[in-house]
Order: C-alpha cells, then structure tokens, then sequence
C-alpha cells in the first residue's frame, strides 16, 4: 500500500547524523513507492504554542506561520517520522517546538491512529543516553495514539563519520518497511 509520509527533522545540522538517518529512511520508502515529504523545523517558520488554547484542541492557531499548514499535511498523511539528535537526553527544542503546535488538531491527530517513526542520534555510546527520549516518545506516541513502526536510535554517532553503517541500514529498511 503506497501511503504519504512526513517527516519532521529537527536537527541545526543539514548534513548531520539525524538527517543522515532521514536520507536513508526517505530512499528505502521512496524505493518502496511511498510519497516521501519532509518539514525542517530547524529552518521552518513555527513559533512555541501560547497555550492561549483558541484553537479549542480542534481548529486553527491563531499564530500565522507553518504551524497551520505543517498540521494539514500531518492530517493528510499516513504516517509520521519524527527525527532528531539528542539533546540533554531528549528530542532537540525545535522538534519540540512542533509537536507542541499538535494541541491545534489534537483530537483529530489522536483520532487518525497513524504510524509513526523515530529516527534518533547521540555522540554518547553509553546505555543511558537514549532512555530519556525513548521514553517520551513512548508517552508522546501513546498519547497521541501513534502505532508505533520502529526506531532507530543511533548511539555513537556524534559525527556522520563515526555513525556505524547498522544504523544507516536501520533506517532504509525501517523506510522499506513503513507501509507493510
């Protein structure tokens, strides 16, 4: 089944571990014949929620930048990738900053049940450095009512040339996969 992807990075770095993961997930599901679309929030024009709560849960923001239109392709896709290096042993602020803006169209969002991804990287190769995040993205994809299609959680990889190759095949076949 051919579906619509989004992937939202949010990593400062265009040619960084985190996108290095994004390229690889986008040519294993482009290769598998899933439209692939992508939204930087590191580059995006997406302002932090107000928590004024106008949008009522169910309508649009009154902030006029990408949030309004980002939150329509979410809503029009099949599944979403979220990927991001970790940051104080989370998902960076401007990853963050988006998935706050879901409280727009949250009822819808949680209604859709879509398929989700995270694609992951830290310098640290330690067995702590990836529990902080896992865990929030196990409450953020319960929450949301998220299936959950994998992950991939890239430690060790501080640069592109210290990234072990595993987690670039990780990523393309979690991409390979993402509509079966």
């Amino acid at each position: 089944m051919n579906m619509k992807v989004l992937i939202i990075t949010g990593s400062p770095h265009k040619a960084g571990t985190s996108n290095t993961l994004v390229a690889c997930f986008m040519k294993g599901a482009e290769e598998a014949g899933h439209e692939v679309k992508i939204y930087d929030a590191a580059r995006g024009n997406i302002n932090p929620c107000l928590g004024c709560d106008r949008c009522g849960m169910a309508g649009d923001c009154v902030q006029k930048d990408d949030g309004n239109g980002l939150l329509k392709e979410l809503l029009s896709s099949d599944a979403v990738v979220f990927a991001t290096p970790v940051y104080y042993f989370t998902m960076s602020a401007q990853l963050k900053t988006v998935i706050d803006r879901f409280y727009a169209r949250n009822g819808a969002i949680t209604r859709k049940h879509m398929k989700a991804v995270l694609l992951a990287t830290a310098w640290n190769n330690d067995d702590i450095v990836m529990k902080g995040i896992s865990t929030n993205f196990d409450i953020i994809f319960d929450y949301l009512n998220f299936i959950d299609c994998g992950r991939v959680l890239a430690k060790g990889s501080g640069t592109v040339s210290m990234m072990p190759d595993l987690y670039r095949r990780q990523a393309y076949e979690l991409g390979a996969k993402i509509g079966g």
